[in-house]
């Protein structure tokens, strides 16, 4: 049996060859690749060691294996050879000039050639510096990660797959699809306000009641990135103007496999519903923003972002919302163990065109208590949201991921883990719960987007600076639990005057 190993990341590229060579003596090709459950002990020694996994952390021989135990398909992202990754801007970039164009062919040729053809071009992206290869060779592997025209060579569709007793991404994916609707939820859990909605208790508790004497996210618009919206649910569609929700607009889109905007999760529905649900007469729970646009996106077929159709589909989302000058905010309630180059350049892209980008810390059951803040959150780009129950000392939710990467947390459950927040069910009225990191992300843009209404005038800094300055652990940061719970109220007033909560 092979000995399996574990090699610290790669430190530059030491074996690079100038970009006008051609692949001369390629690495002699393997055979023999690790299993799945070979290759997932190495990822999981990673995440123990380094608490976060990337494929830049693995032998030649390891990406290789988990490309030909999946799909075979990689993703390559490229850069001309005088460009320094650390200083490149993926939003001004543009990628038809020639240097960029020469960089991506040359890498192209070069392993469509050496491979005698066997490897076949799949995907050009047209904004961002990233293509797709289907190969199974180890050659062409071991020459693209030491080529100083790429950035990170990845295997589009591996994720953990072990069926030995080994964390598996896919429990919390099952569980974050699994709904009661217009179940009994107890009465102290909201107060009924007018028209006729309810407003569920955490908004109370978080100063989000009090701030809407001040703010109602008017001509702010949020985009969100998850499973899709119900068509059932009118409150998010031919009713998102009703009561006191006028002169805003809703816009759905699909750009995860057929781009089709239906929610077929339900995740979605219901991350819509807490951060923009109308204020109207039907009783349904109203969104933290209840005047604020929102444009919804499905770009997951559920939470965890791990196939090759998931990474893009989130990532041509993360563009779509980027180039729309009237968003934002963008809240993104799905994560993932691993990194993703495609979604890491997504993220940037969207960073650079100055959004303000919140991401779920994680919600599990299975592997809480050894991964902490998952990806995308854990990006110096975004802003991390996890989840904490009511009362006066920090506790997680739980199923909530905590970490250094943590910037703040929302409440949003009570002492019974099952009494969480409130929002719309899938098709019409009455009310469903929600919880996790998931939910607290959902308020936290929705806080966002009732800051950024009371001055139009405000940078992405700027409404960050106001939710830190208005939360309980500020000046200092913890290690867990970041800036602490935003006091909705003292971030759309400035810190005025202290929110009463339970009011």
């Amino acid at each position: 049996m092979k000995k399996i190993y574990l090699l610290t990341l790669l430190v530059g590229f030491l074996t690079a060859c100038h970009s006008e060579d051609p692949l001369v003596n390629p690495s002699p090709e393997l055979s023999d690749p690790f299993t799945t459950i070979e290759i997932d002990r190495i990822i999981q020694n990673v995440f123990q060691e380094e608490g976060e996994f990337d494929w830049s952390q693995v032998s030649d021989e390891v990406l290789w294996s988990a490309l030909v135990r999946s799909d075979s398909v990689l993703t390559i992202g490229y850069q001309p050879s005088s460009t320094e990754e650390t200083t490149l801007e993926l939003s001004a970039i543009n990628i038809a000039d020639p240097t960029w164009q020469s960089a991506k062919e040359q890498l192209i040729n070069e392993v469509i050639g050496q491979t005698e053809r066997t490897s076949v071009l799949l995907e050009e992206d047209e904004t961002l510096p990233y293509f797709e290869i289907k190969t199974a060779s180890f050659a062409a592997v071991s020459y693209l990660r030491s080529s100083p025209l790429v950035r990170y060579v990845e295997p589009a569709s591996y994720y953990l797959q072990s069926e030995e007793p080994t964390p598996n991404q896919r429990v919390a994916s099952k569980i974050s699809c699994s709904y009661t609707d217009n179940a009994s939820v107890p009465t102290a859990d909201y107060q009924n306000i007018s028209p006729n909605v309810k407003a569920a208790w955490n908004l109370y508790s978080s100063g989000i009641t009090q701030a809407w004497n001040h703010s109602t996210g008017a001509s702010i618009t949020v985009g969100l990135i998850d499973t899709g919206t119900s068509p059932n649910q009118p409150r998010l569609g031919s009713e998102f103007n009703d009561g006191l929700s006028q002169n805003r607009f809703i816009r759905k889109y699909g750009t995860y496999r057929d781009n089709n905007s239906a929610d077929g999760c339900g995740h979605g529905t219901r991350m819509a519903g807490i951060i923009a649900a109308p204020r109207g007469d039907d009783g349904t729970a109203v969104g933290v923003a209840y005047n604020a646009n929102l444009v919804a996106v499905r770009g997951t077929s559920d939470v965890i972002i791990s196939s090759r159709s998931e990474k893009r589909g989130v990532a041509d989302a993360l563009k779509l919302l980027a180039d729309r000058s009237d968003v934002r905010i963008i809240s993104m309630s799905i994560g993932s163990l691993f990194s993703s180059g495609v979604v890491k350049d997504a993220v940037r892209y969207a960073y650079g065109k100055g959004k303000l980008i919140f991401c779920a810390a994680g919600t599990s059951t299975n592997f809480t208590t050894w991964t902490g803040v998952v990806f995308p959150a854990r990006m110096s780009e975004t802003v991390a949201v996890t989840g904490v129950r009511e009362g006066g000392s920090y506790q997680r939710c739980n199923t909530c991921h905590t970490g250094s990467s943590v910037d703040f947390t929302m409440i949003m459950q009570r002492s019974d883990p099952d009494r969480t927040a409130l929002t719309l069910p899938e098709a019409g009225t009455g009310l469903s719960t929600v919880g996790g990191s998931s939910a607290a992300t959902a308020l936290a843009a929705g806080v966002a987007a009732l800051v950024w209404s009371t001055d139009l005038s405000m940078n992405r800094s700027e409404v960050l600076q106001r939710l830190k300055e208005a939360s309980d652990l500020y000046p200092s940061r913890n290690r867990k639990y970041g800036w602490g719970n935003i006091n909705a109220y003292q971030a759309v007033t400035g810190g005025e005057a202290v929110a009463k909560n339970n009011e």
